[in-house]
């Protein structure tokens, strides 16, 4: 049973190898699981993960009257929200993810009203919820900040309009598709968001009989229908833990196969770790990782230091930020690493350099790396999910024991990590 105070004790220096599948995407299972209030009715979800922030918004749900039925170990679970009673989620639990924002247009869509806490989830810098809140204004809900609750109100349908993002907010985009999907009237979304999550999002609201169109593109045009119907949707895989798998298997020299890759997902992903020297192989939705390679980092033409930066999709995200950095402490040369999103996401580095990691943060949102540095096992915090793998990833390649707090952080984003990397061959163990 995963506890709260959790630690992980990691044995590094042992190669994984093997076989994998991969994880349903978890940002596109939040969105899914609160378009399920869209349409009262048994719904039919399959490769949901099982991980903290799933189960966090489930007990919500739970909460709101909305029936769940769930085969653990499936990945498949039946959500019928023909009871849904509350619109005000538990604040305690809303305040605990940042997905309960994405109830707002569901709630508003059934009971014309929806009273939310501010999102919580990772503290990696400022999140703006004024997308989301200048969209759903748009579309003709009426807002009220009150204290810690955002209180919304809709009179009767969403109101079909065009929206211009000041910024791709994926969170902002899909609470915008999901209001535009019953609104009265013609929607378009422009400088809209358009990662893989966003594509399953459009794709299950399709299925239930919305009509979007411009799916994948930056421009997203909504035909509202009065309602919508249950539907079956099969959640995508999880791009962001392929690639975390990825640079764990380089940066330990084992050989790993990812099965059920979808390449397209993976495309600018695995151009990065390229140039951080990674090879990798993907035909017929598989994917390999060759086992020892030398990794070196390669300068651009010119010669300068190369540089790996986020950016919205199709950049590489910023999800995985925290792993091409811990990637690079393991391969020879120097690069830049420049999160431009997130201003608290590279402050986890000062973890590493204990460990012995080689790394100048020069600023919130740069640092450089140079490497490969001989890491040794250390006592380390984890403080978010995607900094607490790459504390994971470091702790895996590091020689000695490693015991890394607060695995539950780790726990919101990577279903059963222990358990899967052991089966790999990672002498990695969960204890209280």
């Amino acid at each position: 049973m995963q506890q709260s105070g959790d630690c992980f004790v990691v044995e590094g220096g042992r190669p994984i190898h093997g076989t994998l599948t991969p994880a349903g995407n978890k940002n596109e299972a939040l969105p899914v699981l609160a378009a399920t209030l869209l349409a009262p009715g048994p719904s039919t979800l399959q490769n949901v993960p099982e991980i903290r922030d799933v189960a966090t918004l489930l007990r919500i749900l739970g909460e709101m009257d909305v029936g769940i039925t769930r085969e653990p170990g499936t990945g498949e679970m039946v959500v019928d929200s023909s009871n849904l009673g509350k619109a005000a989620p538990s604040a305690e639990l809303g305040r605990a993810i940042r997905g309960s924002f994405l109830l707002a247009p569901g709630l508003l869509h059934r009971t014309g009203r929806a009273v939310l806490p501010r999102p919580g989830g990772d503290r990696i810098g400022r999140r703006r919820i004024d997308t989301h809140l200048h969209a759903l204004r748009l579309l003709g809900a009426q807002v009220e900040t009150r204290e810690r609750n955002y209180h919304l109100r809709l009179e009767g349908r969403f109101r079909g309009t065009d929206i211009f993002f000041d910024e791709a907010s994926v969170m902002a985009t899909e609470n915008a598709v999901m209001a535009a999907a019953v609104a009265e009237g013609r929607s378009t979304l422009s400088n809209a968001a358009s990662e893989p999550h966003v594509q399953g999002l459009c794709h299950y609201l399709n299925s239930m009989g919305a009509g979007i169109t411009g799916i994948g593109t930056n421009c997203i045009v909504i035909e509202g229908v009065p309602e919508l119907r249950p539907a079956t949707h099969r959640i995508g895989p999880d791009h962001i833990e392929i690639g975390s798998f990825v640079a764990i298997a380089a940066m330990t020299g084992g050989e790993l196969v990812i099965t059920d890759v979808v390449p397209d997902d993976l495309r600018m992903i695995l151009m990065v770790f390229q140039r951080l020297g990674v090879e990798t192989h993907v035909e017929n939705g598989r994917l390999r990782v060759p086992a020892k390679q030398e990794l070196v980092i390669r300068d651009d033409l010119d010669g300068a230091i190369p540089k790996v930066d986020d950016a919205p999709w199709p950049g590489f995200p910023s999800d995985l930020t925290s792993i091409a950095l811990i990637l690079a402490t393991q391969a020879e040369g120097t690069v830049l690493i420049h999160e431009k999103m997130f201003e608290n996401r590279l402050f986890f580095v000062d973890r590493l350099i204990p460990m012995g990691a080689r790394i100048v943060l020069c600023d919130p949102h740069r640092a450089v790396v140079t490497g490969p540095t001989r890491l040794h096992g250390d006592t380390i915090t984890s403080p978010d999910i995607r900094a607490g793998m790459a504390l994971v990833a470091a702790a895996l390649c590091a020689e000695g024991r490693s015991v890394i707090q607060n695995a539950h952080q780790i726990d919101r984003g990577y279903e059963q990590i222990d358990v899967r990397l052991r089966a790999l061959g990672a002498d990695l163990h969960r204890t209280p």
